[in-house]
């Protein structure tokens, strides 16, 4: 596995097959694992095609396995940014982590994509519940 992150708050590494397996740990681990998982069950109901799908979810090991959506992007234009972010929340999501850092480029089909939900709102949601 190649390792892409590994910071107080997460571990993530890239498998050979190309899913993203990240590892939640430090301060708040459980909760942000609970929103992350639950987030990107959200979207992916929601048909959003420009986040990670969940593969596995590991909860013992507050671990999931992802989809993969590319390449971490160096540059981008600031209001497209924001255009990005901004369609994330027609899916009834708010990012609240809208970095650089968690935008990325499919080269497949040309599209930028997010990640990193753990930080992340539904909007109209009831509090988050453990998995």
């Amino acid at each position: 596995m190649h390792e892409v992150k590994d910071t107080q708050r997460a571990v993530v590494r890239i498998g050979y097959d190309g899913r993203v397996h990240k590892t939640f740990r430090g301060p708040d681990a459980q909760a942000r694992f609970n929103n992350e998982v639950r987030v990107l069950r959200h979207l992916e109901a929601r048909g959003c095609d420009f986040v990670p799908r969940l593969l596995e979810i590991e909860p013992n090991a507050l671990k999931i396995i992802t989809t993969n959506c590319g390449s971490i992007v160096d540059r981008l234009n600031p209001e497209r940014m924001q255009e990005l972010f901004q369609e994330l929340q027609s899916y009834g999501v708010r990012h609240d982590d809208a970095f650089l850092r968690n935008i990325t480029y499919r080269a497949s089909d040309g599209r930028f994509c997010l990640i990193d939900f753990e930080f992340a709102t539904l909007l109209d949601s009831p509090p988050i519940a453990a998995i």
